[in-house]
């Protein structure tokens, strides 16, 4: 699985919420929502499709790619593009690369709220999914990590998903790759 490092996310308008979010803090509830619902409708619904999730960012969900600058930022020389995806409420990036691994990025969520609601739309969804490793990361010591097996019908990916420690809202990626 493809680790990326912790960036600034740019700016725009999409919005992309989750059904099911449940925390103390609605706000917490709300950023969570927006990126495990932008997750669902691009990385998990074109999990390894690069060419099918670029169309539909461009088309369907609206979204503008970033600056070539920017999108460089983000793909670490790889090959790729970037959207913005942020809302009123929260900065927001899709990362699309040309291997297939896909990735939502948001400046700011709770990351227990976040995994959370990302198992309880899998599961109404009817994505069946392990947990298959979760641990911290050796070089970057504030973040988290969970990885998971996936499955819809004959459909199967792989995901991690890093949250920054503790209870504070930090930055939240998620990722799939075929």
């Amino acid at each position: 699985m493809t680790r990326f490092l912790w960036l600034p996310v740019c700016t725009c308008a999409f919005a992309a919420v989750a059904p099911g979010a449940h925390a103390a803090d609605p706000a917490s509830a709300d950023a969570a929502a927006q990126i495990v619902g932008l997750f669902m409708q691009s990385c998990v619904r074109f999990a390894g499709d690069a060419t099918g999730l670029r169309a539909w960012a461009l088309h369907a969900g609206g979204l503008q790619p970033l600056p070539a600058q920017a999108q460089q930022a983000f793909l670490y020389g790889l090959p790729g593009e970037v959207f913005d995806a942020s809302t009123a409420a929260g900065k927001l990036v899709l990362i699309s690369e040309s291997s297939g691994a896909c990735s939502t990025m948001t400046q700011s969520a709770n990351g227990s709220d976040v995994v959370k609601t990302l198992e309880q739309v899998m599961q109404t969804s009817h994505i069946e999914f392990t947990m298959t490793r979760e641990d911290d990361d050796a070089q970057e010591k504030v973040l988290h990590h969970r990885e998971y097996s996936a499955s819809q019908g004959a459909r199967r990916w792989e995901m991690l998903v890093s949250t920054v420690k503790g209870a504070a809202p930090g930055e939240v990626m998620l990722t799939t790759s075929p």
